[in-house]
């Protein structure tokens, strides 16, 4: 049965959904580390836009949050809903998979958009890596936290699937919505694998020495 979802309504829920649970993903590190609400409203804004605003800068596009007022207002929103809920709502790995959610719809949004505004298959991919993963990396720094890409479990390659996946499903003539879904839903799996049984790539270790 057909997705009966208009391809530009799916790619902005996409584009909602990866801003929405980034920015989750930066309030709760803000009170995981004891920070007042202004901080954790600032590392919800800029968890939530980071990515996108490098990507529209990288293609030329206006910086998409400030040309939506209500874009901030979410972000603060979240911010405020985890700062005033109780603690224990929030623990466990939430984090982590919130970040994942973000870093897979987020990576097919920024392909997307990508290619909107011309750019081709493979910059628009790498658009869509860095959409996905610029966010989370911002807000690792301000934490002072050793960012994920700067370790082997698989992350960025998971950007990459999702983004890799939706343009092969364009190009093989799947409509907007299926390569979307799938592209989304691919990047989401490989990465709850890796959070789930800590999986990685191999990490360069250099020739060995001869004696």
């Amino acid at each position: 049965m057909p997705l009966l979802v208009e391809p530009q309504a799916l790619i902005r829920l996409l584009d909602l959904a990866g801003i929405g649970v980034f920015a989750l993903s930066g309030a709760l590190m803000a009170v995981r580390l004891r920070q007042t609400l202004v901080t954790a409203c600032f590392f919800a804004l800029v968890t939530g836009v980071g990515g996108g605003s490098v990507r529209d800068l990288l293609i030329g596009a206006p910086v998409f949050w400030v040309q939506d007022g209500a874009i901030a207002a979410v972000c603060i929103a979240i911010a405020l809903i985890v700062w005033l809920t109780p603690e224990r709502w929030w623990q466990g790995q939430l984090l982590e998979w919130a970040d994942a959610v973000g870093l897979a719809a987020y990576a097919v949004f920024g392909t997307a958009k990508a290619l909107a505004w011309g750019v081709p298959p493979v910059p628009a991919l790498m658009m869509g890596v860095i959409t996905g993963c610029v966010g989370g990396t911002i807000r690792d720094i301000l934490a002072g936290v050793p960012s994920i890409i700067m370790r082997p479990e698989i992350y960025v390659t998971a950007a990459a699937l999702a983004a890799g996946l939706f343009l092969t499903l364009l190009w093989l003539g799947a409509g907007t919505p299926v390569a979307a879904v799938a592209g989304a839903v691919a990047g989401f799996i490989l990465r709850g694998l890796a959070i789930r049984w800590s999986l990685a790539l191999p990490a360069y270790r250099g020739p060995r020495e001869s004696r």
